[in-house]
């Protein structure tokens, strides 16, 4: 009894000090409410403004923010009269006050609650609907777990706020509700905001202010007093104002971040623990829950659940579209980007899927031949616009399941399962698809098309012609092309076959071409190396004048010796030498050498030359005179002692550019000799400009299948055509040397036709320096080895001066007469079968030259 006692003492002490404030409140509330509520009022015009300016969900949020804060407004001022009208009797008016307080709360519940729609409809707060709905999600579990602590707080039996905490108005916890959704929401989008000192952040405590506002007037009308009413009512303005302000400067960017994968989770756990915490607290007291702290319990529970469920949706649409994505790329790596067809990558996909299966299935490699001229002349979007069309063709022309791939460039694959028959048919028919013209604004293009085959089968297939089996019959003849790379290889090897044969054509894999490659890839490797191990020698083959065989010359020929390879032959590394690129190293080495046993001959008495071959590509070389230069200066060679040699088929590049180099070389000093003619392509024309001072016959010329032999008893034998460059040689002014003797019967129908130089098998092979010495010795008597070369006791004869080019000469000299010549012959116009034989002596004219080395390595 005295408790009950104590607690009426209580309530009417409280019911008294209410009743005070509103005495002494009641002169200021008029003027108070009124600037109030015309404060109130600019917030939601000032947004009602702004949603006239702005379009799309920007527009929409701003309406919704300033329905929102009219409400809210108007829900302030519906305290506001309520506490000028009953401030004088407050405390015998608490039913009336009890349901003005009602409305207040629902005004503030339903502002709350488009406040917050406008606020999620703002730039940067939710992209989406199911982004918004996380939003939502998220703010009500923080929201419950604010609502649930406070209850806690001022409920029995903690009753922070005492007496103004009494339960009897029960309205006002649905604007406690929305009160704590909103600072709730306020602290989700400040959290996963990118940017969290900006509007969305401004703008949501701005809501939260008004929506507490909004219960500080309904508390203080209901029961608590008209103090916190108008305490609510003057700061409800300035929430207004911050929403309305701080919605203006929201910007699309720093809004929430919808990246699943770097989303924090704290917020999901905090709110629990504050929730375990309090609960925990609260039966510790001795406290009891009631109905409304247990639906804020299940509302957090149904919060999280369905929070984590939309959660593992997010998930699993990120995991979907990764997965699509990856797809994407995927396919997007196995694909050609211009054409549409399958990359390398995809063809490797594909080719290693069907060495799965037993079905035989063939690898055509294509190339398109002269695309280059088409990308150079008419330009690049014309060539790309010529693939795309290679490409539009192969797909239309192959059969479902076949595979068409651009391996870069122009080169193609095609991918099919058939037979080797089937697949030469369908090879030869993609010959005239891709090789038909191709119309183009720009005008028609036309191009053909070199295809190679390769085959894996399950088994090998035996023939003539190699092709790439897996394993069976002929596996011992074929290459096994099981392996995916060396299927690859082997197409490529045939589809180089098919360029290398003229290309516009379907080759198929050949093991012996393959074999060749292997040898010729090695043979470039170690010729890189083979100066460097000294694996290379010169060997020399004489030069004689005829018919008395005397050596007075040698050729220079370069061997080489591999430990492994054994020997190999000119012909094979030398034009592999020019491809890569090696043959500059390489003549510079011979040419050194060269030279230097040539001094070595001149310092022992040895009246003799020597003469180097030289390639187009040295030829052309802007430094090659230099190096012939230093070579001479170098070894002390007297320059007219070294013969250059030209083949007759480096006439058929750039003549006028070749002239100017043989002139500059001549004016070292240096004789020039044109090798090979009458087997390669030089005119009579060309001849006449050349500035060369030799010609040596081509073998073929020499070996004619039955010499000419003159009439009348013991006629003697010659060669016509030999005879025939033998006097345009001398009208030209040139020295003749007959290349390729091998028998005593061609030797006879040189001599026959006027030749006094010889060179072949019938006078020696190509041998090493010390054994031409012996031969020179041996030749030479021993008074004309003790004199100085060129003296008048030596028999040998001298070498004849440089010869101007018969276009250069004066008329007079050009016309063919009976005065000598510039290497003191004498021009005979007569017959050959009339001719006399010239005398085997020293008054025979010295001179250079040799046979090439490639057919000398062919005699041996």
């Amino acid at each position: 009894m005295p408790q009950i006692a104590d607690q009426a003492h209580g309530a009417h002490g409280v019911r008294s000090i209410r009743q005070s404030e509103c005495v002494q409140l009641a002169s200021g509330v008029p003027a108070l409410a009124v600037a109030t509520g015309l404060a109130s009022c600019c917030g939601p015009v000032m947004l009602a403004f702004s949603a006239q300016r702005h379009t799309g969900a920007r527009r929409v949020g701003l309406w919704l923010l300033a329905v929102g804060g009219a409400l809210a407004a108007v829900s302030s001022g519906i305290g506001l009269v309520a506490i000028l009208t009953m401030a004088e009797h407050w405390s015998h008016q608490q039913a009336q006050r009890t349901g003005l307080a009602t409305l207040v709360s629902v005004g503030t519940a339903v502002s709350g609650v488009l406040l917050c729609a406008g606020l999620l409809r703002l730039p940067g707060a939710a992209e989406t609907g199911a982004a918004a709905l996380r939003l939502v999600l998220d703010g009500l579990v923080i929201g419950a777990a604010l609502w649930f602590v406070g209850w806690v707080l001022v409920a029995e039996p903690t009753r922070l706020l005492g007496e103004f905490a009494s339960g009897g108005c029960l309205a006002i916890l649905v604007a406690t509700v929305t009160t704590a959704l909103a600072a709730g929401l306020t602290f989700i989008v400040g959290a996963r905001s990118r940017s969290p000192g900006h509007g969305l952040l401004l703008a949501g405590g701005g809501v939260t202010l008004v929506t507490g506002c909004g219960l500080a007037i309904a508390a203080g009308v209901c029961q608590v007093g008209p103090a916190v009413a108008l305490l609510g009512a003057v700061l409800l303005p300035c929430g207004l104002l911050v929403v309305a302000r701080a919605s203006q400067g929201t910007e699309t960017t720093g809004g929430p971040d919808a990246d699943v994968i770097r989303r924090g989770t704290a917020y999901a756990f905090l709110p629990m623990m504050a929730m375990a915490v309090s609960a925990v607290y609260h039966l510790v007291i001795g406290g009891t829950f009631t109905i409304f702290a247990v639906m804020a319990g299940i509302v957090e529970g149904f919060g999280l659940v369905a929070r984590q469920y939309l959660a593992l949706n997010d998930v699993r649409g990120y995991a979907s579209r990764l997965a699509e994505r990856e797809a994407h790329f995927r396919e997007l790596a196995h694909t050609d980007p211009l054409t549409g067809l399958a990359n390398r990558r995809g063809l490797l996909r594909a080719v290693h899927q069907e060495t799965a299966s037993d079905t035989p299935w063939v690898l055509l490699g294509l190339d398109l031949d002269g695309f280059k001229n088409v990308n150079d002349m008419r330009g690049h979007d014309v060539g790309d616009a010529v693939l795309i069309e290679v490409g539009r063709r192969l797909r239309s022309n192959l059969r479902p399941g076949d595979l068409a791939a651009r391996l870069g460039g122009d080169e193609f694959a095609v991918l099919m399962r058939a037979r080797p028959a089937e697949a030469q048919r369908i090879a030869e028919r993609l010959l005239g698809v891709v090789g038909s013209a191709y119309r183009h604004e720009a005008g028609s293009v036309f191009l053909s098309v070199s295809i190679g085959v390769a085959e894996s089968t399950g088994v090998g297939v035996a023939g003539s012609v190699g092709v790439a089996g897996s394993a069976g019959v002929g596996a011992a003849e074929h290459t096994d092309a099981a392996d995916v790379e060396t299927l690859l290889r082997n197409a490529d090897l045939a589809l180089r076959y098919a360029k290398q044969r003229g290309k516009n054509r379907v080759e198929r894999y050949d093991v012996a071409y393959d074999r060749l490659l292997r040898r010729r890839t090695t043979l470039e490797h170690e010729l890189r190396g083979a100066i460097e191990r000294d694996e290379l020698h010169l060997a020399f083959q004489p030069v004689v004048s005829v018919p008395s065989v005397r050596p007075v010359g040698a050729e220079a020929l370069l061997r080489w010796h591999h430990p492994e390879l054994g020997n190999v032959g000119p012909d094979e590394f030398i034009p592999l030498a020019e491809e890569c690129g090696m043959i500059a190293k390489l003549g510079a080495w011979v040419l050194h050498r060269a030279c230097h046993q040539l001094s070595i001959w001149l310092a022992d008495g040895h009246d003799v030359w020597v003469s180097v071959n030289v390639s187009p590509r040295e030829l052309h070389a802007p430094e090659y005179v230099v190096q012939v230069a230093e070579a001479l200066r170098a070894h002390r060679v007297p320059p007219q002692r070294l013969v250059l040699e030209v083949t007759e088929h480096a006439v058929a590049t750039d003549l006028d550019e070749l002239i100017r180099r043989l002139r500059a070389l001549r004016l070292t000093g240096v004789r020039i000799a044109l090798d090979d003619f009458g087997a390669g392509y030089s005119s009579l024309g060309q001849l006449r400009r050349l500035p060369i001072d030799i010609l040596k016959i081509d073998h073929s010329l020499v070996a004619e299948p039955e010499p000419v032999r003159s009439s009348g008893p013991g006629g003697r034998a010659f060669a016509p055509m030999v005879d025939v460059v033998m006097r345009l040689g001398h009208q030209l002014g040139l020295e003749v040397i007959a290349e390729g003797v091998t028998n005593p019967i061609e030797l006879a129908a040189v001599v026959e036709a006027g030749c006094r130089f010889g060179q072949g098998q019938l006078f020696g092979w190509g041998v090493p320096a010390e054994h031409l010495e012996a031969m020179l010795e041996a030749a030479s008597p021993p008074e004309a080895r003790s004199a100085p070369p060129g003296s008048p006791t030596t028999s040998r004869p001298r070498l004849p001066a440089p010869r101007t080019p018969v276009d250069a000469r004066p008329p007079a000299a050009q016309t063919a007469g009976n005065g000598p010549n510039e290497a003191g012959a004498t021009s005979d116009n007569r017959p050959s079968g009339n001719r006399k034989k010239p005398r085997p002596d020293a008054e025979s004219v010295q001179n250079a030259g040799s046979v090439d080395s490639s057919r000398e390595m062919r005699q041996a």
